[in-house]
This record gives structure tokens, sequence and C-alpha cells, in this order.
């Protein structure tokens, strides 16, 4: 073998090493700082869209509660709770009116995976619905906070 040929192969190997200890420490760090600015800007979102679900299937219970009392005559009490929107609660004085396949199809629950809460009559006499928030509980603040229908005002 020859010196040029030999040089060749040295300079070869040692492009082929791959990288330092301190270049692979500054891609891990990049790495970091870009996923901790992904999590601060998505998270805040995916929670800000939660709300706006649980605001949106309120409505429509709402307004499958308003269409159960046009032709009920009234809304269904808190003992029939919201499955009256989906079948027809039994003892109904004018069962004939209640519309055929229900008011919903599927009863949903809160984007947290609890059920709605519905009162009926209230302190006002008319109806609650709303939702416990993220903590699953009454009260709270923040994304802990109940969350009610338009009808709460």
């Amino acid at each position: 073998m020859n010196t040029t040929e030999q040089k060749k192969r040295m300079s070869l190997a040692k492009k082929q090493r791959g990288l330092s200890l301190i270049e692979l420490i500054v891609v891990i760090v990049i790495m970091g700082v870009l996923g901790t600015i992904i999590l601060i800007n998505v998270l805040p979102a995916a929670d800000q869209s939660r709300v706006q679900t649980a605001k949106t299937n309120l409505l429509t219970l709402e307004t499958a509660l308003d269409q159960y009392r046009l032709d009920m005559g009234s809304y269904p009490s808190s003992d029939m709770g919201l499955q009256a929107l989906t079948q027809r609660p039994s003892g109904l004085a004018n069962s004939a009116n209640y519309r055929p396949g229900g008011y919903i199809r599927k009863l949903p629950n809160d984007p947290w995976g609890n059920p709605y809460q519905y009162i009926y009559p209230d302190d006002q006499g008319g109806f609650r619905l709303y939702s416990f928030g993220a903590d699953g509980r009454e009260g709270g603040e923040g994304l802990d906070a109940d969350i009610f229908s338009s009808e709460q005002g």
C-alpha cells in the first residue's frame, strides 16, 4: 500500500466516526426545547377544545329538551333524566306524542367521560343542565369549573 492510499483510508475513517458527545448533547437539548415549545402551545388548545365540546353538547341536549317539551307539554323530570331523550319513559300520560326514535340517538358523556347533570324543576321552575368540568366534581375554577347550558345564562 502506498502512502496516498493510506491517507485516503484514514481520512475516510475519520469522516465515518459519527457524532461527538458534545454534538449529541446539543441535538438532545435542541429536541428538548422544541418539545417543550410544542407542549406549551398544544396542551391549552386541547383543554379549550374539551370545554367547547362540552358547550356544544349542552346546546344539543338543550335543543332536544325543548323539542321534548313541545311534544310532551313539559320537560322530563329529574327522575326520568336525560334518558327520556333517547327512549320513551314508561307511564307517560300522552305517550303517543313521543317522537319515534327519540330526540337524540345516543346520550353523550362530557369530554372528560362523565355524564351530564340534569335537574328539573330547578329553583326557578326551569331546568339545570351542566357538566362538572375536568375534575368531575361540583364547583371548581378554571378547567375544573362547572359548565352550564345557556338556560342558566
